[in-house]
């Protein structure tokens, strides 16, 4: 497809609009894209394209967007993240500027971000804080507590540094977008992107963008509660340090050390300030096997997000590998499972010397119950494990090009830019 200024030069840029009823605010949406399209042209050399990506649009916008010029993909699969990644698919340059349609947006501020794509950065966001927001553009409730929560929340969970995670103003390589494997299909593709850019070691840079009052005439299609709510989920899908491993320390500290006060209860009542109660033991008990399910869900999601390619195995995980196995967690299983079944056994001849009588504590039987929970749990958690590890015992060890994939980033294929004057 010729560039928007009539050469037949290739297409270096494309600026990709997600589009649902836009009619009346696409005249200002795609003005703002070709400015943007001529300051590439003339600063950079580079030739781009605008692709409007419609996800079912009824009030003609296909119409408008191709009667000014614009590529127009027609995405079936409903929602923000399914029409960009439509738009995306349909793209022919390297660089890829994702914008929103409705008019809030200078695309002109994403000529610095080509200039970061260029400089070395793999993704470019937008920060709305830094450029400026117009008086109306953005909500009071979106501006000063949903975007700072979850901007807020994102840093801590993901070490991401963005100060504005939820601008619609993006850039990013081609090559990037491949190896982000994006899935999400709604408001939470935002998010995602910068996670997993953040999980696989990509170069994310950070630019000052403008926001203006949209100019479509309606409601926003977003809906703040319901999309906050899909947003934070997401966050904490995409954390199982967070979601699943931090409970189970905190479950495990405070059931050992329940435990620990019984039986020094049970031995010296006097050192340990009285007696543990029945209750607190059982309670206890139970902790622990919350403690050991939530870890090993802490493990099954971590090995899931680095055989899907988005979250890089650390040393740890490289270290871990030549000893962690399906056969090293069913001997752990087993060993657990019997020394529990011990335990019970003894419980069982101490009641029965005493002619079945009541039992001063309960200690000796949770902890025998609890180690053969621990140790069942273990057996089937490495199958869990070696299933999600692509049916391998060896579960943590890469797997051919796939596990390679997933630990190295190819070089970004950079060629030259082109002269400006060329036809």
């Amino acid at each position: 497809m010729p560039s928007p200024t009539g050469s037949d030069r290739s297409i270096d840029v494309s600026i990709v609009m997600p589009c649902l009823d836009e009619a009346r605010a696409l005249p200002a949406a795609l003005a703002s894209a070709r400015a943007a399209l001529a300051l590439l042209d003339s600063r950079l050399g580079l030739a781009g394209e605008i692709v409007v990506a419609d996800n079912g649009s009824l009030d003609g916008s296909r119409e408008v967007a191709a009667l000014l010029g614009a590529r127009v993909a027609t995405v079936a699969e409903k929602g923000y993240g399914a029409a960009l990644m439509g738009g995306f698919r349909a793209a022919n340059g390297r660089y890829l500027v994702m914008g929103d349609a409705d008019g809030s947006y200078d695309f002109r501020d994403a000529v610095a971000m080509i200039e970061a794509l260029q400089g070395g950065a793999d993704l470019c966001i937008g920060s709305r804080f830094r450029g400026g927001i117009a008086p109306g553009a953005m909500p009071w409730k979106n501006r000063y507590l949903g975007n700072p929560v979850l901007t807020g929340l994102l840093n801590v969970l993901f070490g991401a540094r963005i100060g504005d995670a939820h601008c619609g103003l993006r850039a990013l390589t081609k090559g990037c977008l491949k190896r982000l494997n994006l899935r999400g299909s709604g408001m939470e593709f935002a998010s995602e992107m910068i996670i997993k850019a953040t999980l696989k070691g990509e170069r994310v840079a950070e630019v000052p963008a403008t926001l203006l009052p949209d100019q479509r005439g309606r409601p926003p299609h977003l809906r703040p509660w319901r999309d906050g709510w899909r947003h934070l989920r997401f966050l904490l899908m995409l954390s199982p340090a967070w979601l699943f491993a931090l409970p189970a320390v905190l479950l495990a500290a405070i059931g050992l050390s329940v435990l620990t006060l019984a039986a020094i209860s049970a031995l010296a009542p006097s050192a340990a300030g009285g007696y543990v109660g029945n209750y607190w033991i059982i309670l206890a008990g139970a902790l622990l096997g919350v403690a050991h399910n939530a870890a090993l869900l802490a493990a099954a999601a971590h090995l899931y997000g680095v055989r899907e390619g988005y979250r890089l195995p650390g040393r740890r995980h490289a270290r871990m590998a030549r000893f962690v196995s399906l056969e090293t967690m069913l001997a752990l299983g087993a060993v657990a499972i019997l020394a529990g079944t011990g335990l019970l056994l003894s419980v069982l001849g101490y009641w029965s010397l005493h002619r079945f009588g009541p039992l001063g504590s309960v200690l000796p039987a949770v902890a025998g119950t609890s180690l053969i929970a621990i140790g069942t749990q273990t057996a089937l958690g490495g199958f869990l494990l070696s299933v999600i590890g692509g049916n391998e015992a060896a579960f943590l060890q890469p797997r051919g090009t796939r596990g390679a994939q997933s630990e190295t980033k190819p070089p970004e294929t950079k060629p030259p830019a082109h002269d400006s004057m060329a036809a």
